[in-house]
């Protein structure tokens, strides 16, 4: 019996409908008895409107599939009357420019004979052929789909995802991945940081000295961004460029120091951190070069919406400068909060007229702003409520910060109607649009980028499209393990990213006892990486921190381990055997590897405390009590080892100490 069929017979029992590996997880779906067979014979025909976007993304498919399978399916199946497997319905065309508004549902029929996809808009299309894709799998008949029925459309109409392209440099092509990773869990929005203290990542015809001088060659053509714009639409998804200002804009300077509110000397910053550069809200010609700017970007990105970041400004310069404190007291500013409300209503104001909608961090938020802007709220769900309780559309990015290094499971559970939210209005809620990840570059390269956002942002996807009332977790990281796998046919280097990683430190050695340390270690969180030492853009990332996951699903498993005692007694005392010895193994590593010799005590820490496990098993099997001593002993091992070392965490630390204190 397939794991289908058996879902069906679950269904039909009363059982909760959990066995499907799809996700996001859709809206309605009921399964049926039988396959759909994948063959070489696989064709895919159209009914009703079509375009070339259709017929290009259905090429993407069955060269997914072909890899995915290994069947060689051609792109053009031969005819010969022969039904197509894959039915498409697609009732009318797209608005020209894609848009909050437009219609995403679906509806996918599998029998046994073909599969009828129906939507009303090509994007509808985009994201049923997402969900097929999902449900490619592979039984002892071969290759199939199971029979089943989804009725699914998103909850929230903004499901994005920013990446920081100035503070390390990501090329072009790695951009085209992550879009086609977006694509296959169903994100629409991709927000393009494209300028920061670190570099200013485009080119401008008007202003060229912008990348000259900003970019250190790194940035992309407006040849390039077209390029990029028209690979987003195929896959259905909408680009909204980011322009940091009035602050984080060191790298604007150097080519243009009279828009600075400080004499300089101006230069590109090399490390992070909340810089006092900034634009001088008061000079009338800095308002003129913005327009100029805002109109030229405005015309090669089509999006309504256009980022002027407007976060992080920390005011010395303006507090420090006589004429700029003059303006604010003519003005009858009291605060450096009302010097930047004017600078937002003044750029606002150009951003209109070049016909777009504003967009920005929630330092933005002030009630004279016209209520078309939309506030991102990065700080918390209080200033998301606030917002939209002010009359603004608002998304979300609390809770979504990819580089914090958070599970899956914290991402999974933040809903941007939570929190706060949950106690607005109906009207109100109807403000929020929905939410949007954020990973920002401090600590990532283009060699580590995909491993730090994949697969945790397939959580996220799911929190942003799915029914609110889906939250299983434990049901949400069965379904991880394989849409990353899925994510691999769609072109995502997540996987290849790690495994490198791990050869790197390995260097000529084994790479098994690093794996098994790797496992079991996470990077430190949130922004302890930047108090821990001196980072800068020339320093290597290429280290045990930079190479272990965001979140150890080992040490999840081994905690679902301990919560099983005794009945998971032979699996625990495995894995714990296995950390005890692992030190011995790593040693000629440790000794041979400079990239690995700081991770000594990590590893000696983790044979340590596997040892305190080993002898709180023997404990429980013996039915004796241990000593207070013997207790004491022991968890003292555990406070050491939970300490940060090398810029990591021991995360079996927790289970290890409840086994221990879960002796009587």
């Amino acid at each position: 019996m397939s794991k289908w069929l058996f879902f069906a017979s679950m269904l039909a029992a009363g059982w909760p409908a959990e066995a499907h590996n799809l996700m996001p997880v859709p809206a309605k779906m009921t399964p049926g008895q039988g396959r759909l067979a994948i063959d070489a014979s696989f064709r895919v025909g159209f009914e009703g409107y079509q375009e070339a976007r259709l017929k290009d993304a259905t090429a993407r498919l069955v060269r997914q599939l072909v890899r995915q399978t290994g069947i060689p399916i051609p792109l053009e199946a031969p005819g010969g009357g022969t039904p197509a497997a894959l039915l498409i319905h697609c009732g009318r065309a797209s608005d020209t420019v894609q848009n909050l508004r437009e219609d995403e549902s679906y509806r996918l029929r599998v029998t046994a004979g073909q599969t009828q996809l129906t939507a009303p808009t090509p994007l509808g299309v985009l994201r049923g052929l997402a969900t097929f894709a999902q449900l490619v799998e592979l039984d002892a008949q071969g290759f199939g789909v199971p029979t089943v029925e989804i009725v699914d459309s998103p909850r929230f109409a903004w499901r994005g995802l920013m990446i920081d392209v100035a503070r390390h440099w990501i090329p072009l092509e790695v951009l085209k991945r992550h879009l086609d990773g977006m694509a296959a869990v169903k994100l629409n929005v991709f927000h393009w940081h494209l300028s920061d203290d670190q570099g200013f990542r485009i080119e401008s015809r008007k202003f060229p000295k912008l990348q000259q001088m900003g970019s250190d060659g790194h940035y992309f053509t407006q040849q390039q961004v077209r390029e990029l714009l028209a690979y987003a639409r195929e896959r259905g998804i909408r680009v909204v460029p980011e322009f940091d200002m009035p602050g984080h804009t060191s790298a604007w300077f150097p080519g243009y120091p009279e828009l600075a509110a400080g004499p300089g000397p101006h230069e590109i910053e090399r490390s992070w951190g909340i810089f006092d550069p900034c634009m001088d809200p008061t000079r009338e010609e800095v308002y003129r070069f913005l327009d100029g700017f805002i109109g030229e970007m405005a015309a090669l990105f089509p999006d309504e919406y256009f980022h002027i970041g407007g976060d992080e400004v920390n005011g010395k310069l303006w507090d420090s400068a006589p004429r700029i404190a003059e303006f604010k007291r003519q003005h009858g500013m009291r605060s450096n909060e009302d010097l930047q409300a004017y600078f937002t209503r003044r750029v606002q104001a150009l951003v209109r007229k070049h016909g777009k909608k504003m967009i920005g961090w929630d330092e933005i938020l002030h009630p004279d702003l016209p209520k078309d802007i939309v506030v991102q709220s990065w700080r918390g769900p209080q200033g998301l409520a606030q917002a939209a309780r002010q009359g603004f559309r608002a998304i979300l990015s609390n809770g979504y910060y990819l580089d914090l290094m958070h599970s899956a499971a914290d991402h999974y559970l933040v809903d941007p109607l939570g929190g706060a939210a949950s106690e607005l209005t109906a009207e109100q809620k109807g403000r929020i649009l929905g939410g949007e990840a954020c990973m920002w570059m401090e600590y990532a390269t283009e060699r580590s980028v995909d491993a730090r956002i994949w697969p945790r942002m397939a959580a996220i996807a799911e929190r942003l499209w799915s029914p609110q009332e889906v939250r299983d977790v434990a049901d949400m990281y069965r379904r991880l393990a394989a849409v990353s796998r899925e994510l691999d046919w769609a072109g995502v280097d997540h996987q290849w990213q790690y495994e490198q990683a791990l050869e790197r430190l390995a260097g000529e050695g084994p790479v098994e006892p690093v794996r098994v340390l790797a496992e079991v270690v996470e990077p430190i969180k949130n922004y302890g990486r930047g108090q821990a030492r001196k980072y800068t853009q020339q320093t290597p990332l290429n280290r045990l921190v930079d190479t272990a996951q965001p979140a150890s699903d080992r040490a999840r498993e081994f905690s679902e381990l301990v919560e099983r005692l005794p009945a998971s007694e032979a699996d625990v005392r495995r894995w714990l055997m296995l950390w005890r010895d692992n030190d011995a193994r790593l040693q000629p590593l440790l000794r041979n590897s400079a990239l690995l010799a700081e991770a000594a005590p990590v590893s000696a820490n983790l044979a340590a405390v596997a040892v305190a496990g080993l002898e709180a098993l023997e404990y429980r099997q013996s039915g004796r009590a241990p000593s207070t001593a013997w207790r004491q002993e022991k968890l003292g091992v555990l406070d050491r080892a939970a300490a940060p070392q090398a810029e990591v965490l021991l995360s079996v630390v927790p289970p290890i100490r409840k086994l221990i204190q879960s002796i009587q």
